[in-house]
């Protein structure tokens, strides 16, 4: 078993006794309404508030944490659905390193219709993870239909204001990446040179497949240059091969964080 599998396992079974102390809904779901875009897309969002001190995860939870998961299937006249994830905090639980946001979250979706002259119809639910002194897993539901004539809406807003900034935003100039066999999965180590997003920065790194688990990377900073590195096993225990060009590193630093997409050899 991995060690995400072993805090994955801790977190479900403290869920029986966070049942007993919770009063009311911990999250609720709704969902935002952002009209119409310029290019025919409908700009929604997911929001969901979370009891005071509760928190929940980002896609890359960290050691200890759940990945929200979306399932769509019963939407209508939904052709595409695109995420845009702000920027996360760090917490420390019970010693373990996790990421995500307290309160409440705000996932901005870009919606494109299948057939423009219909409506967008949203249905279907929201796995998550969330927790106090206790973590519960969560199932919640949503059925709206889309407002393509809704206006601005100043929460959508502001939730994609706090985005990462890309790397050309940010002045990355390289993003290198190595890889070396262990014997449990792959090495990689990840050069990339850039400045200072603020403070002690954090890299993520996610491998780009849904099998494949990347352990919470040791991080440094070289001068202009910051290496973080890590090691991808499956969840399977098979082998398998790192594609480059779908792993993902996103430095959260004190002032900003940088979403990167691929890294080259080296």
């Amino acid at each position: 078993m991995t060690f995400s599998a072993v805090a994955l396992t801790l977190i479900l079974g403290a869920a029986g006794a966070a049942t007993a102390e919770v009063n009311g809904p911990v999250a609720e779901l709704d969902i935002l309404d952002g009209g119409r875009t310029a290019k025919g897309t409908y700009l929604g969002a997911v929001r969901v508030t979370l009891q005071d001190g509760w928190k929940t995860y980002w896609r890359a939870p960290g050691d200890a944490g759940i990945p929200p998961q979306f399932d769509w299937t019963s939407s209508d006249n939904v052709g595409d659905v695109s995420i845009t994830w702000p920027a996360p905090d760090i917490f420390d639980q019970n010693g373990l390193q996790s990421i995500g946001y307290e309160d409440q979250l705000v996932l901005p979706v870009e919606i494109t219709p299948a057939n423009p002259a219909k409506p967008v119809h949203l249905k279907g639910t929201m796995d998550l993870g969330i927790c106090k002194d206790v973590c519960i897993p969560e199932r919640l539901g949503f059925d709206h239909t889309l407002n393509a004539d809704a206006g601005r809406n100043p929460t959508i807003a502001a939730a994609l204001a706090q985005r990462p900034y890309s790397a050309k935003e940010a002045r990355v100039s390289g993003a290198h990446c190595s890889l070396t066999p262990t014997s449990d999965g792959i090495k990689i180590e990840a050069r990339v040179t850039m400045p200072s997003a603020g403070g002690q920065e954090i890299a993520v790194i996610e491998p780009g497949d849904p099998t494949l688990w990347a352990s919470q990377p040791y991080t440094s900073r070289q001068g202009d240059t910051l290496v973080a590195t890590s090691e991808v096993v499956s969840a399977y225990g098979a082998a398998f091969a790192l594609n480059r060009s779908a792993i993902r590193i996103t430095v959260l630093g004190e002032n900003h964080a940088v979403d990167i997409q691929g890294c080259s050899a080296g």
